[in-house]
């Protein structure tokens, strides 16, 4: 098979690169919103009904279908679970997105959701517990318990080492998983939801 440079030169210019061997992606509205006046996030409780990771604490959000982008996958999974129309909130632009281990990639997204919007929330039980809001401020003002746990390479019995040419006792590099948790009221943010909240707070004090 031969390659035409040019036709890959002009694919490379117009391809919008991703996370190699992503196998999904994920994006996650995390809304803002105003309540006694001041700006509080909204969190999720999962349903305890749902088979993946029942009554843990999240932002709405879900699985991207084809060719949607970040904001309208976040938008619609918002609707789908609280009800609150995609109009009703303001985007205020994307965090930084979360390569994961699991070889997906999830895009936060930032809202300002309306005031009235929420007044008229609803949230579907087939997926929500309930939900909470959390003030900013506190966010800002409260280092996160941060944990981690050590990720440890084992490789399948019948990995080709001789073929590659290194010892059954090859050193892999080891990793790690830092794990921040917001105790809130008798709840714990932590896993993805606590490191999107802690990215937001980052960002936040460098803006300020």
């Amino acid at each position: 098979m031969e390659i035409d440079l040019t036709a890959l030169k002009r694919t490379l210019h117009t391809r919008i690169p991703g996370l190699m061997d992503a196998k999904r992606a994920y994006a996650v509205l995390v809304p803002l919103v105003e309540r006694e006046g001041e700006l509080c996030l909204l969190y999720e409780v999962r349903a305890s009904t749902l088979r993946r990771q029942p009554g843990e604490v999240c932002f709405p959000g879900g699985r991207m279908e084809g060719g949607e982008t970040p904001e309208e996958c976040a938008l619609r999974e918002t609707w789908e679970e609280l009800a609150i129309p995609g109009r009703c909130v303001k985007l205020l632009g994307r965090l930084d997105f979360i390569a994961h281990r699991a070889n997906f990639i999830m895009w936060p997204v930032l809202g300002v959701v309306d005031s009235a919007a929420l007044e008229r929330m609803v949230p579907n039980p087939a997926e929500v517990e309930e939900v909470f809001f959390v003030p900013l401020a506190h966010l800002l003002e409260t280092e996160p318990v941060v944990y981690e746990y050590e990720l440890i390479p084992t490789p399948a019995e019948n990995f080709p080492y001789e073929l590659i040419g290194i010892p059954k006792d090859y050193r892999w590099q080891h990793g790690s998983e830092n794990v921040p948790v917001y105790p809130w009221q008798g709840r714990a943010i932590w896993g993805l939801t606590g490191r999107i909240t802690r990215n937001l707070v980052q960002i936040c004090k460098a803006s300020g």
